[in-house]
């Protein structure tokens, strides 16, 4: 007796050819369906990963571009802080330029310099000699141009007087007054007399 799972021999359907090429189409067109979606999902990843990679470089881009921006700030900011020391400073020397001034006239006039007591001419000239260590210290320099070309651009012609030798022609014979340059600036220019040629 046959059940419904038992199958015999005889049971048994042959393959014909037709049914064989036709499982094998059917294999053959599910192979290029999965090739093809294959194909889809490598496109479709190849084209996440471009978009990715573009998004990256243009992140990378950006925060190359705020590094440098950063970098840049930092340094215009130290400059400004250099700047506003270096003007903050010119500000104090030049008002400490009339004490060296005073100093220097009180000292000029040896006569009156002689008749004050020693003791006290001598810590005078230590608060002269303290307070011009200080400027220097701090870039003031004293200028003092005796004896060379004068320079419209340093120097301030108070007068001019004749003189003999024509090697002193356009250069400076006295200095009235001296003047201040401050980290190669000139502060004040000093005040002096030029040699001319005589007529």
């Amino acid at each position: 007796m046959k059940t419904p799972y038992n199958f015999e021999d005889n049971d048994i359907v042959p393959e014909t050819d037709a049914d064989s090429r036709r499982v094998s189409d059917e294999s053959a067109d599910e192979s290029v369906i999965a090739e093809e979606s294959a194909n889809d999902s490598i496109k479709t990843l190849r084209e996440k990963l471009k978009a990715v990679t573009a998004e990256r470089n243009e992140y990378l881009t950006g925060w190359q571009r705020d590094k440098a921006d950063f970098i840049n700030a930092r340094k215009r900011d130290n400059e400004a802080q250099r700047d506003l020391a270096k003007y903050a400073q010119e500000g104090l020397v030049n008002e400490l330029i009339p004490v060296l001034d005073s100093f220097d006239m009180a000292m000029g006039n040896k006569e009156a310099w002689e008749k004050a007591d020693k003791n006290w001419r001598i810590g005078v000239e230590y608060i002269a000699q303290q307070l011009k260590k200080v400027l220097e210290d701090n870039g003031l320099t004293e200028l003092n141009p005796l004896g060379k070309q004068f320079d419209v651009m340093e120097h301030e012609a108070v007068s001019y007087e004749p003189v003999e030798n024509a090697s002193d022609e356009g250069k400076v014979i006295k200095v009235l007054q001296k003047g201040y340059s401050l980290n190669g600036k000139v502060l004040k220019a000093p005040k002096v007399v030029i040699g001319e040629g005589m007529k």
